[in-house]
């Protein structure tokens, strides 16, 4: 259940290279100056059984899960994370700032790897409930930019970069599609600007949804 705090949770979600990482931080500073306790975190991942998990979905070879065993694994350290750092700090009134959530899970799970979006429902209700970010801001940008802003980071946790384009496209569908379902949720915002106007659009959409 969600903590009966003023605290605020908001997810950045989008496609490989998006630039969420990014975006966190600057998001993080934009809010500490306006008085804000801010805790950013991220997906999968953000407490320390969590990040074991992480390592396990994010590295090696793509074909080393199928989509099944993957939202599992999601699921197990998304109850991690809630429970070890989200709900704790919205519980004291802070604003929880979030790379990834259950968005991701069901557009690489189920719009990429066509799992039944029936059964990712059964399990965000088992794992998190109730609860719900209080703003989603969607990255969206090309597939091709995206992925090819991934493969210029040169890092270990590339394992969804090594999937094929048209499961990327739909992942990139599949967000744009969750976007449309529930938009007084979630914020589309073009990812293919630079880092600063990206950032501008963020804070406008945060001012005007949450009042920032």
């Amino acid at each position: 259940m969600r903590p009966d705090a003023p605290g605020r949770f908001i997810t950045l979600e989008g496609g490989e290279g998006a630039g969420k990482s990014t975006q966190i931080q600057r998001l993080r500073r934009w809010l500490g100056e306006r008085g804000r306790e801010v805790v950013a975190t991220r997906e999968p991942g953000g407490a320390p059984g969590a990040e074991m998990v992480r390592k396990l979905l994010v590295e090696g070879p793509a074909e080393r899960w199928d989509g099944t065993t993957e939202a599992l694994l999601h699921f197990a350290a998304r109850r991690d994370h809630l429970r070890a750092t989200v709900w704790p700090a919205l519980a004291r009134g802070a604003w929880v700032v979030c790379d990834r959530f259950a968005d991701s899970t069901t557009a690489y799970q189920g719009y990429g790897h066509g799992i039944d979006r029936h059964l990712l429902q059964q399990l965000y209700d088992l794992a998190v409930g109730d609860f719900r970010p209080d703003l989603t801001l969607v990255l969206d940008l090309p597939v091709e930019v995206g992925l090819a802003r991934a493969a210029a980071r040169h890092g270990s946790e590339n394992r969804y970069e090594g999937l094929q384009r048209d499961f990327h496209e739909r992942v990139r569908g599949g967000f744009l599609d969750i976007a449309a379902r529930e938009p007084g949720r979630c914020v589309v915002i073009d990812a293919t600007g630079d880092v600063d106007s990206i950032a501008a659009a963020i804070g406008a959409a945060v001012t005007q949804r949450l009042g920032g």
